[in-house]
């Protein structure tokens, strides 16, 4: 009976889990997305090729290419400049179309078409939109308005809370609150922001593991300094007290830290540019050559250097997540401040969970062969991300990997 229990339970929170992502793109609706920066709004408009069909009264292809759009462009961007009104304080804001991607679900064939709104001379405190699209054609059709980053209101990233819905039954006009917040607030969700991108951000979270690994045990250098009697770990041994090796690890996340919140505001000020190929391709290869460390040494500062240099690259790999989210150039001190703050803590927790447990293993009969396939794993896992980066080739692992992660998460209640 409990297990049954148990089954049913998990069987209710997996239909959660996969309910929660669908949310914000089903059928039969469209969505205006919002960006509140500090001196302009930006946004995007999306809708299916089947509803922009069903409303243009033409056959738009699903899995059309940008080079094809171009032949529905005009007749798309005029009915949603036909469908779609911004006003503040009784003045129309236009808007100007910036470019065009393309989303593939299961459910349908996304056509984004990104916009900025013209003439304003500061964000407005209120918004009316007024939105009429697709529910002539379509009756059962709804229109949902997300405020998608807003710092002040410390929104970001949010692509499944609506701000105002539309349809047939709902007014035609509407007003949104552009001003719930402030600068506290952003900064806050900065912090969470940052926190965020470390735990989702497996090729992080394997890099603090291949650090972490050792820091249980120390060295002495054996008579016979081989690559054969490394890998036997013969030359590790157990740290005695668990206050001294948990200080030192904290020691080298912070080194991490400060490595990658210098070049993140090298890049987040633009003094300081990198090929995203490149720095993605050197953050894989510091989980290798991380790893590698921990069976054959060969820096004498260890793992210090290695947090420290590599730190650096992720640091820029931090700085196109801050791109992502759409707030560069705005309160760049406080976002960037709040960034770091935020994957600080989300290491220090990391660290904080997963320290005590291979304490606990360090003098079993187990941590060494642990320690050792371990780090030949994350060397494994690490070599197949460099590939795919740098060749920009799909070896197919890196999904089983991330299905696991997103397992590993659950399993322990934090996927």
């Amino acid at each position: 009976m409990h297990s049954q229990i148990q089954r049913t339970l998990l069987g209710i929170v997996a239909l959660l889990m996969i309910s929660i992502p669908l949310w914000a793109h089903k059928p039969d609706q469209s969505y205006i997305y919002l960006d509140v920066l500090q001196e302009e709004v930006n946004g995007t408009l999306q809708a299916t090729t089947q509803d922009l069909s069903t409303a243009l009264g033409i056959e738009i292809p699903r899995g059309l290419t940008a080079d094809q759009f171009e032949t529905y462009r005009n007749r798309i961007q005029n009915y949603w400049l036909e469908r779609i009104q911004f006003e503040t304080e009784g003045k129309s804001i236009p808007i100007q179309f910036e470019g065009v991607k393309f989303l593939d679900l299961t459910i349908g064939y996304y056509i984004l078409l990104d916009f900025t709104m013209l003439g304003l001379e500061s964000i407005p405190d209120e918004l009316q939109i007024s939105y009429d699209g697709f529910f002539d054609q379509l009756p059962s059709h709804q229109g949902f308005v997300l405020i998608r980053n807003n710092w002040k209101a410390g929104i970001h990233d949010n692509e499944a809370l609506p701000s105002l819905i539309y349809g047939r039954s709902e007014p035609g006009t509407q007003s949104l609150d552009l001003e719930k917040g402030s600068i506290w607030k952003g900064f806050v969700a900065m912090i969470k922001s940052g926190m965020w991108h470390i735990w989702i951000g497996l090729d992080h979270i394997l890099f603090l593991l291949a650090l972490v690994l050792p820091a249980v045990l120390y060295r002495k250098k054996p008579e016979d300094w081989s690559f054969a009697n490394t890998m036997t770990a013969n030359n590790w041994y157990p740290v005695g007290k668990f206050k001294p090796a948990f200080i030192y690890i904290l020691k080298i996340v912070t080194l991490f830290t400060i490595a990658h919140s210098i070049t993140l505001s090298l890049a987040s000020f633009q003094l300081v540019s990198l090929p995203s190929w490149l720095v993605e391709s050197i953050i894989a290869l510091s989980i290798a050559l991380a790893a590698f460390h921990n069976i054959y040494p060969f820096l004498k500062r260890e793992a210090l250097v290695i947090a420290f240099g590599f730190g650096l690259f992720h640091g820029f790999g931090f700085a196109s997540v801050l791109g992502e989210v759409g707030t560069q150039g705005q309160y760049l001190g406080y976002t960037i401040l709040g960034f770091n703050i935020g994957v600080e803590l989300c290491q220090v927790m990391i660290i904080a969970f997963i320290f005590p447990i291979l304490f606990f293993l360090r003098n079993t009969k187990i941590y060494r062969p642990l320690f050792i396939y371990g780090s030949i794993f994350l060397i494994l896992i690490s070599l197949n991300w460099f590939i795919e980066r740098a060749f920009d080739v799909d070896l197919l692992f890196d999904n089983y990997l991330d299905k696991a992660f997103r397992r590993a998460k659950g399993l322990v209640g934090l996927g």
